[in-house]
């Protein structure tokens, strides 16, 4: 935090405020900081500024801003008398206040007629900064008169076309104005306010090759209960320094700065391996980083592909091809969430690694399909369900087979996990399904646009979300089929964005015990004691129960179904 104040100090005394500059440092050092100004425009301002403790056990956090309030105004004294004209006072302070400016973050790309989308991408995040203001966030303390001059100010500033700022787009903040700074509270010893660590399992035997372990049967890994570094991450690994891997294909959609998996594949590469990996340009926000890898793969001889015309590529797929036995072995991974170390601990993902033929010919058949063709897979595959080709076809078809079999008096249920529920004709489809007698439990952690409970449509339809410790991320899909329950993990939520306008990925879970863990999954969430049930008005309603949540019992069983005695 003195380092950030330094940069603070540093920003006033650019724009030639040495006093404020001279009061910050003072006023750290008081508080036994030592400060070193910086360069300003080396980072943000920070939200937040630790002062000294109170006692051994207490400490006192300040607001930047609040901080920096109190110097502006005693630098800048106020005249005398009501403010009654904004634009009068211009050199003098007659209070400071905080706002937040929200500026236009996503941009389209004329695809078809762009030399270079790399190239096309790069320049538009490099103007991000400079986009449109479309929304501004003040403090409830603002005076109407200082928000009407901010508005004009803010409008000014940009174009024509742009400045369609109004009133409706201000919105009144009660408490603190950005509450991401909240996040820097986490680097401070404050043990009651903290979770307790948590040491992911690691349900590998560490002594055998993961390729051995593939070979006999399939691994359904359970993030964060269950290490990504040790499992995901050393599939990875293994396969860039296994002499027998012939090469390893990739989807990557977010990753990070620093990446194991991209490490991973840089290795493969120095070994002298194939390496192919689709890359997502427009995955919103992580341009910058997937620009990097980009750059970095092509260099060490990779090949890249990226950009499929029209579609983001969401699928969370790697392939490794092995030779064995005098002819070559594809082992795969099917999963829910990124190629991201860093989000694996605290995003609730699975991942399915398998050596499964079908689902290995499926995956490089899908492969080949993204590095040859202009437009998205269209095949039709063995066992992956594809979007936007099969995917919500393959959901519908399963949706209307649970009706016939209710009318035929057949166990009849249709389960599912996802991030959100909002495709119109899904949603139509499962309240004709409910219409018709079969029991629908959901299971979705943000947008739902489907209404359960509502007499004469939805009666049979249960909605809960479940928000804790970690982000729910993970997507299952299963379906009762008379007694042959058919499960599905992969990337894309039941939104029309994901299954009609991106390319994504879901795999058909067979094995016994990745089954049962799925199984165990949606039970477990379905009966969560503090679980937020939907109910038919549109509201959502926390459960206030006994009992570990589903989380807890996941923490404590390391990601399996129950505790292993052993």
């Amino acid at each position: 935090h003195s380092a950030k104040a330094g940069r603070l100090a540093g920003a006033f005394r650019s724009i030639g405020r040495a006093r404020i500059a001279d009061d910050i440092v003072d006023a750290m050092r008081a508080a036994d900081y030592a400060v070193r100004e910086t360069d300003p425009f080396d980072a943000r301002v920070p939200a937040l500024l630790p002062s000294r403790a109170a006692s051994p056990y207490v400490q006192r956090i300040r607001l930047m801003w609040d901080a920096m309030r109190e110097p502006v105004i005693e630098r800048f004294p106020a005249a005398p008398g009501p403010v009654r004209n904004v634009d009068a006072y211009l050199t003098r302070v007659e209070d400071a206040y905080v706002f937040r400016a929200s500026r236009v973050g996503a941009f389209e790309i004329d695809e078809d007629n762009t030399g270079s989308l790399l190239a096309a991408v790069a320049d538009e995040v490099e103007d991000r900064p400079y986009q449109p203001v479309i929304r501004l966030e003040v403090e409830a303390r603002m005076p109407r008169e200082v928000r009407a001059y901010l508005l004009r100010g803010v409008r000014g500033d940009q174009s024509a076309e742009a400045a369609t700022l109004t009133r409706t787009d201000i919105y009144e903040v009660d408490g603190p104005v950005d509450l991401r700074g909240i996040a820097e509270l986490s680097d401070r010893p404050i043990d009651a306010a903290c979770y307790p660590p948590y040491q992911a399992d690691q349900p590998l035997d560490p002594d055998r090759p993961i390729f051995d372990i593939l070979a006999e049967r399939d691994v359904l890994c359970h993030h964060p209960y269950q290490d990504f570094d040790t499992t995901v991450g050393r599939f990875l690994r293994e396969a860039a320094s296994d002499p027998e891997v012939v090469s390893i294909k990739l989807t990557l959609y977010r990753t990070g700065r620093r990446s194991p998996v991209m490490d991973a594949l840089l290795q493969a590469l120095s070994a002298g391996k194939e390496v192919a990996v689709f890359v997502e340009l427009k995955a919103r926000f992580d341009e910058a980083s997937n620009i990097h890898w980009t750059h970095r793969l092509q260099a060490a001889g990779a090949r890249v592909v990226y950009g499929v015309v029209g579609y983001k590529t969401h699928a969370k797929t790697a392939l490794v091809v092995r030779r064995e036995g005098g002819g070559v072995r594809r082992y795969v991974h099917v999963g829910t969430g990124n190629y991201n170390a860093t989000t694996a601990r605290f995003y609730t993902d699975l991942g399915l690694m398998s050596a499964d033929p079908d689902l290995g010919a499926d995956l490089n058949d899908f492969f080949n399909d993204l590095t040859s063709a202009a437009g998205p897979p269209q095949q039709r595959f063995r066992r992956l369900l594809v979007a936007p080709s099969s995917l919500v076809q393959e959901v519908e078809r399963m949706i209307k087979r649970e009706v016939e079999h209710a009318r035929a008096g057949r166990p009849a249920r249709i389960q599912a996990k996802v991030n959100g529920l909002a495709d119109r004709k899904v949603v139509r489809a499962l309240y004709k399904a409910a219409g018709k007698g079969v029991r629908i439990d959901l299971i979705v952690r943000s947008v739902c646009t489907l209404r359960p409970g509502v007499e004469g449509l939805s009666e049979g339809i249960h909605v809960r979300s479940i928000l804790g410790r970690f982000l729910e991320h993970a997507r299952i899909l299963f379906f009762e089929n008379a007694g042959q329950g058919e499960y599905f993990i992969g990337s894309a939520d039941l939104r029309a964005r994901n299954l009609r306008r991106r390319v994504e990925v879901y795999a058909p879970v067979d094995d016994p015990a990745a089954r049962t863990l799925l199984r165990s999954i949606l039970d477990r969430q379905l009966s969560d004691p503090r679980a937020w049930v939907l109910r038919h008005d549109g509201v959502f309603e926390r459960l206030r129960g006994d009992g570990p949540s589903s989380q807890e019992h996941f923490m404590a069983t390391g990601g399996r179904p129950e505790l292993d005695d052993g």
